[in-house]
């Protein structure tokens, strides 16, 4: 009996989301949508380790399809969402919050910026 190999990256039969794997309440249906696009980043980086896609492709796939901007763009989201939600906008740790989060927007920007 001969076994054969599949040529595809990977076949998907089913995503579990955060509520189903932990039975939370009040994360939300577009939250639910983080862990598929965390597992989507996961199958491109296991295609390159296993030699199976070019790196180089991958990162200029990424970057056409602008994955920094849609990241960045989250984290300003939310950013803007704490401060807008802050019963003062001089607290020092909602102001915190807001600006580690909007950091992490620019660095991620600048990061492939570089690329």
């Amino acid at each position: 009996m001969t076994e054969t190999t599949s040529r595809g990256l990977a076949r998907i039969t089913r995503v579990e989301t955060a509520v189903e794997r932990t039975g939370t309440d009040g994360i939300g249906e577009l939250a639910d949508l983080a862990p598929a696009a965390a597992a989507a980043l996961n199958l491109l980086a296991d295609a390159i380790k296993r030699g199976r896609a070019d790196q180089d492709a991958i990162v200029e796939a990424l970057k056409a399809a602008k994955i920094d901007e849609a990241f960045a763009g989250v984290l300003d989201a939310a950013a803007d969402s704490v401060m807008t939600a802050a019963e003062d906008p001089y607290d020092f740790h909602d102001r915190l919050h807001a600006d580690n989060l909007g950091g992490a927007a620019t660095d991620i920007r600048r990061a492939f910026h570089w690329l």
